[in-house]
C-alpha cells in the first residue's frame, strides 16, 4: 500500500503546476533532465547554435568584434567565438538551474537582457534566436525530444522570451 501511495503522490506532484512559471513539476523535471544532456559539451552545442544562427542571420555576426571577420567555416575552431558560445549556453543553463527558485531565475534573466539590451540586441534577434532553438532541439536531444519534452521547452523559451521582451519594454 505505501508503495502505491508514494507512486500516487509522485503522480500528483508531477501535475502541480508551478504558478510563478506556468510549468508543471514534470515540465520542469524535463527541461532540466533534457539540459543535462546539453551540459555534457557546452562548447559544442554552443558552437552548433550560433553557427545555425550566423548562417541563417549573416548580418548578426558583424555585431560581434572579435570573430565579425572570421569566415563562417573557421568560426567553430577561434577560440573567443567557442568561449562566447559556452557562455550563452551556461546562461541558459543558469536559468534553467534556477527554476526551482523563480524570483532569482526572473533576477538572472533581467540582468542578462540589461546588458545584451544595452549592447544593441534586439528583441527581434532575441525572438530569432528562441525560433532556431526550438528547430535545433530534435538533433540536439535525439531520441528524449518526445512530444511532453518539447511542450515542457515550448513552455520554457516562452516563459523566458516573455521576460525578455518585457526588460525590452520597460
Amino acid at each position: 500500500m505505501a508503495l502505491f501511495r508514494n507512486l500516487f503522490d509522485f503522480v500528483l506532484n508531477d501535475n502541480k503546476l508551478d504558478e510563478k512559471l506556468g510549468l508543471t513539476e514534470k515540465q520542469k523535471r524535463l527541461v532540466q533532465n533534457t539540459w543535462a544532456t546539453i551540459r555534457k559539451d557546452e562548447v559544442s552545442v554552443g558552437v552548433t547554435l550560433v553557427l545555425a544562427y550566423f548562417k541563417q542571420y549573416p548580418e548578426a555576426q558583424k555585431e560581434f568584434k572579435p570573430f565579425k571577420d572570421v569566415p563562417l567555416d573557421e568560426l567553430s575552431k577561434n577560440k573567443r567565438f567557442q568561449a562566447h558560445c559556452a557562455n550563452i549556453v551556461a546562461t541558459l543553463g543558469k536559468l534553467i538551474e534556477q527554476m526551482h527558485d523563480p524570483e532569482l531565475m526572473e533576477a538572472t534573466l533581467i540582468n542578462f537582457t540589461e546588458k545584451h539590451k544595452n549592447r544593441g540586441q534586439t528583441p527581434k534577434q532575441f525572438e530569432e534566436l528562441k525560433q532556431l532553438m526550438l528547430e535545433l532541439f530534435p538533433s540536439l536531444f535525439g531520441k528524449q525530444y518526445t512530444s511532453d519534452v518539447q511542450e515542457a521547452w515550448k513552455k520554457t523559451l516562452d516563459l523566458i522570451f516573455t521576460k525578455i521582451n518585457q526588460v525590452y519594454a520597460d
